[in-house]
């Protein structure tokens, strides 16, 4: 029993080293995103329901933080600020399927077909539910979802996520100030402390699954004796595991190397990266903020969304070749050694130990501790930085 456990956490702790730069890389490319857009001058543009509105949702979505929970916080926020909810929707959707990290974290652990359809088919998912909502949602529902909104319910522990705006201006000479660097560090580590809980556990799962769970468990289930079979089933089922595995963001793509690696299809892999935000703990922070009606109505809407955007994507992909065979994910059972991986990783430490000296000296774990309280119907929590 105790070997199976080592064995399992190795696992986990050789996909971490694997994944840890473009991590890093990920996080700070946001940070710098994050510190030249202001979260109010993104409120003021989602407020009308037409096309300029959804594209811009994505644009700033994908610009946002990777954290579910952040991103439904936010969401609420902006929708409470003025923003269209559709909008609000699409915007939540963008900042955990369309940001940077999950691209890198997918392009090192599965290749850059999982890359390719995470862009592609993130955008043909934001399309599809921007559809469904002109079909069906209606006002009512969303006036219902407004007052239950108002309420100012906690839901989880990243209220104060979506409060706290450190930006220095769309000019680059700012971002280089010494305000500029704070703002900087500051959203860096917000976005590493947003999802450090579900990568940790993503890579525990993943580990346990790869070691423990036997290949012919993940062919039967997965239907890979019927080519056409797997095709249809994979799109349906990925949501539905990723409902029950309690873990979003970037925390369920070694789950879904894992998987793969087992034998759900191509598209089945690109539904179960899509469905983070369907997740029993989220679907329970919408009751909470939306009430329980539009609570149902997400879930409903998403999964048509994420099942059909799986599927086009897998089928498209076949059509011009470019759908990757099922092989063994070499990640999954690689070692630390003197390569590229181990040089970027050193180098992304040091920058990384930069950074956290101009966190820790300008009121950063403040911040963190800050990131739990709600903000009041009044005014919002806005976070005070010193300028070196």
């Amino acid at each position: 029993m105790v070997g199976a456990v080592l064995t399992a956490l190795q696992f986990a702790l050789f996909m971490f080293w694997e994944v840890l730069w473009p991590l890093a890389l990920g996080f700070l490319l946001s940070a710098i995103i994050q510190a030249l857009v202001s979260q109010s001058a993104v409120a003021r543009t989602l407020g009308r329901p037409n096309f300029r509105g959804f594209a811009l949702a994505c644009a700033f979505g994908a610009a946002s933080s990777s954290c579910s929970y952040a991103a439904v916080a936010i969401a609420r926020s902006l929708f409470r600020k003025g923003a269209d909810f559709a909008n609000a929707m699409i915007f939540e959707f963008a900042s955990t399927n369309l940001v940077i990290e999950l691209g890198l974290v997918l392009l090192i652990l599965i290749g850059w077909q999982f890359l390719a359809a995470e862009v592609a088919g993130g955008l043909l998912m934001a399309v599809i539910l921007w559809i469904l909502f002109k079909l069906t949602l209606r006002s009512r529902m969303v006036d219902d979802a407004r007052k239950q909104a108002e309420r100012g319910l906690v839901g989880s522990n990243m209220e104060g996520h979506g409060a706290h705006d450190m930006s220095v201006g769309p000019f680059l000479r700012r971002l280089f100030s010494g305000r500029g660097f704070t703002a900087i560090s500051h959203y860096f580590f917000m976005d590493a402390y947003s999802v450090y809980f579900d990568l940790g556990l993503g890579l525990l799962i993943a580990g346990a699954l790869a070691a423990w769970v036997p290949d012919s468990f993940w062919r039967a289930f997965f239907f890979t004796s019927n080519p056409t079979v797997n095709e249809f089933w994979g799109p349906l089922v990925g949501p539905l595991l990723s409902m029950i595995s309690f873990v979003c963001s970037i925390g369920n793509v070694p789950l879904a190397a894992v998987l793969w690696n087992g034998g759900i299809s191509f598209g089945g892999v690109i539904s179960f990266i899509f469905a983070d935000l369907i997740i029993l703990p989220v679907l329970n922070i919408y009751r909470k903020y939306y009430g329980a009606r539009m609570s149902l109505y997400l879930l409903l809407v998403s999964y048509i969304a994420m099942a059909v955007a799986g599927f086009v994507i897998g089928l498209v992909f076949n059509l011009l070749g470019i759908a990757p065979t099922h092989a063994h994910v070499a990640v999954i059972n690689a070692t630390p050694s003197w390569n590229y991986t181990t040089f970027l990783n050193i180098a992304f430490l040091l920058l990384i130990a930069v950074l956290a000296w101009r966190f820790l000296t300008t009121g950063g774990p403040a911040m963190l501790r800050s990131m739990s309280v709600p903000p009041s119907e009044e005014h919002e929590v806005e976070h005070e930085h010193h300028h070196h």
